[in-house]
């Protein structure tokens, strides 16, 4: 019996660094950042769809889809975002899918969906448990502006755009709390994991 366990967190969580974890252990963990970018590449169905509704302008020269300028035209449309989204959404959740089910079908124990909006997209109901990886709001801002040498004001900016940590607590079925070490992250992971079996 496979338990599929859903991973979120928020901007410098650590997340990754849980799904690494896992990774490292050798659980399957099907994340949707790379599914996304692998949804939308060259020959991909989602990729003609949004030439098809875009225009060829957002083409590099190797015939990819320029990100940067895409990311232009979505930030201040709402409907040309909404419309992105529904072309990319649905290619991720169908490869994220077809993956779960290759790896229910290995019978593997766990497997893990690193899904960074899980709670905004409403997509628990494509896991079994939830799992949020949690830090407090100083020490979210603090670790953010070490890693993307950020101002206090762009990390807080960016921590904004976003769900509040807290707010996720309520919606999760389980906390990793990685306000402390990197070896007290693991020790809750590995006991969560021990349950789980």
């Amino acid at each position: 019996m496979t338990i599929v366990i859903g991973l979120t967190g928020g901007i410098a969580s650590g997340k990754s660094t849980v799904s690494t974890m896992l990774k490292e252990i050798g659980y399957t963990v099907i994340d949707a950042d790379v599914e996304s970018r692998l949804a939308v590449e060259k020959g991909e169905p989602a990729y003609f769809e949004i030439i098809a509704h875009f225009g060829e302008e957002l083409l590099q020269e190797d015939g990819s889809i320029d990100r940067l300028k895409l990311g232009g035209i979505i930030f201040n449309n709402e409907a040309e975002r909404l419309k992105l989204n529904s072309i990319v959404h649905p290619a991720v959740r169908k490869r994220m899918n077809d993956k779960k089910e290759a790896a229910l079908q290995r019978n593997e124990a766990l497997v893990i969906l690193d899904i960074p909006l899980l709670f905004e997209s409403k997509l628990s109901y494509m896991v079994d448990y939830t799992v949020l990886v949690y830090v407090n709001e100083q020490t979210q801002l603090q670790r953010l502006m070490e890693r993307n040498q950020f101002s206090a004001e762009e990390a807080e900016a960016r921590i904004q755009s976003q769900m509040p940590l807290k707010d996720k607590l309520q919606l999760a079925d389980y906390i990793i709390d990685n306000n402390g070490t990197l070896e007290e992250t693991k020790v809750q992971l590995n006991n969560f994991i021990n349950e789980w079996k």
